[in-house]
């Protein structure tokens, strides 16, 4: 599976990124046959702590593609929050296709 990991305004560091595709490898146990994961970290201007925000967008088969993005005071915090998100997004979709 292709991880790719996009900072923005900033250079993301070796553990950062280890870090964020562990979090994808723990999605492919929700869907297996992902393709691949592209994930863009930013810095929101403004004057708040919340302003790391994470995009993660998953690859499927049937040219689908699930998408979330968080933001949050680290970018460990935002990775795992929209991970999650992504994970109540692949159980969804696996439901529905054992449905048809």
């Amino acid at each position: 599976m292709n991880i790719a990991v996009q900072s923005l305004r900033f250079d993301a560091d070796k553990k950062l990124v280890d870090f964020i595709e562990s979090r994808i490898e723990k999605l492919s146990q929700v869907a297996p046959d992902m393709l691949g994961a592209d994930v863009t970290l930013s810095l929101e201007n403004g004057e708040h702590e919340e302003n790391k925000v994470a995009e993660i967008k998953i690859e499927i088969p049937g040219n689908t593609d699930i998408f979330a993005k968080k933001q949050a005071k680290s970018f460990e915090e935002a990775v795992d929050q929209t991970s999650q998100a992504l994970r109540r997004q692949l159980r969804k979709y696996k439901e529905k296709q054992r449905q048809k």
